[in-house]
């Protein structure tokens, strides 16, 4: 009775949070999941960990998994700085009595024989746990984690979700996190990206829509590789410079206005050719990627807060109206998980293979509400060509 009523009251807190912070068209799949787990309460009687970074839109995932009947734990890797948070919605958490855990303390509880049931990770901060059903994965940057594992783990950054976060709403970040440090004179001027990923594309493509003359330098050989999206870059006039070409990659580097690394990469500009060019350069330095992809010996005070990700410099480091979907489909795989424990959904036969990507009809389904409802819907159906 306790903990259905701790469980009322952080629901009821977080909507008064979002209903004075945002529009009902920011968020319709993750709202479309709390009217459906209403009903249905996929959740009750199971203890949730929630490892996504803590901002303030990350409470409508929890609320939608409050509404769901889960016991709510929020997770965050203390020692690990390069995921950010915010320090007032930790403290909001802890008054309201969710914990905020490490993985050490979730460790420590095991000894004692508590477990999860399921644990919502994000960059394989928690693969060292054993919850009972399994894990679903936010990001890319946590696979190399699972690799070993014995229980099934969803990765939610495998799907097509993913792409609205890290194309239009990791490029937007990026930009106002230049304006916020003070840069906001963007038409004519020469950005640089290193990297043609969904975070390098992303960036490139908002460049291109704010008057940039966009330079990016990739890998040109994997032209046709399933995570590059170098033909996308060619069909929007993004001049693209092959990173083995240091004369060329140099020079542009001399003459850039603004350079990001998008990579993906930790240490992918330590080039001793790459790295005098950087020291040298007028261009403001910015780095996208979760890892230090300057190097550890290039001065942090030469990059846009202090080497991470710029967008971690905002007080919402990617905004709603992009992030909710991937918020929305982590949370919809955890339901996956459990539906199928209990016999409702088949479970696919992988060969012995944990790593699972998601399910084409949770996806579709999130991505047909965005259509419908969402804020950036006219945005999305532009993506959605582009990869056609």
């Amino acid at each position: 009775m306790f903990q259905k009523k701790i469980i009322k009251f952080c629901y009821m807190l977080f909507e008064d949070i979002i209903q004075k912070h945002y529009r009902p068209e920011e968020y319709p799949a993750l709202a479309a999941l709390c009217d459906e787990w209403n009903e249905t309460r996929p959740f009750d009687g199971l203890k949730i960990l929630v490892a996504t970074p803590i901002f303030r839109n990350t409470l409508l995932q929890y609320e939608a998994l409050l509404a769901g009947g889960a016991e709510l734990f929020a997770g965050r890797a203390v020692e690990n700085a390069s995921i950010p948070y915010d320090s007032e919605i930790v403290e909001l958490l802890q008054e309201s009595e969710i914990p905020v855990l490490s993985p050490e303390m979730v460790l420590d509880m095991e000894q004692e024989d508590e477990f999860f049931d399921l644990i919502l990770d994000c960059a394989g901060q928690f693969a060292s746990c054993h919850p009972k059903i399994g894990f679903v994965e936010l990001t890319r940057t946590g696979i190399p984690y699972y690799e070993e594992a014995e229980l099934p783990v969803f990765i939610a950054d495998n799907g097509i979700i993913k792409r609205i976060e890290t194309a239009l709403g990791t490029g937007d970040g990026f930009f106002r996190g230049l304006v916020q440090a003070g840069y906001t004179e963007f038409a004519d001027k020469k950005l640089l990206v290193f990297g043609s990923g969904k975070v390098g594309c992303g960036i490139a493509l908002k460049g291109v829509e704010r008057g940039c003359q966009v330079f990016t330098v990739t890998d040109l050989s994997k032209r046709h590789a399933e995570n590059d999206f170098i033909p996308t870059l060619e069909l929007n006039h993004v001049t693209l410079i092959d990173k083995d070409d240091l004369k060329n990659v140099t020079e542009q580097i001399a003459s850039a206005d603004y350079i990001v690394t998008a990579t993906g990469v930790k240490n992918a500009l330590a080039g001793e050719e790459i790295f005098q060019a950087l020291l040298q350069t007028k261009a403001v330095l910015a780095n996208m990627g979760a890892e230090d992809e300057f190097s550890e010996d290039f001065p942090e005070e030469r990059v846009l807060n202090k080497k991470l990700a710029l967008n971690f410099s905002l007080k919402e480091p990617t905004q709603l109206k992009y992030i909710e979907a991937s918020l929305a489909l982590h949370a919809a795989l955890a339901e996956r998980l459990v539906l199928e424990r209990d016999g409702v959904i088949d479970i696919e036969d992988l060969d012995g293979e944990c790593l699972r990507n998601p399910p084409a009809e949770i996806e579709q389904k999130i991505l047909s509400i965005l259509l419908q409802n969402g804020e950036i819907s006219e945005e999305l159906a532009q993506l959605m060509q582009l990869d056609n």
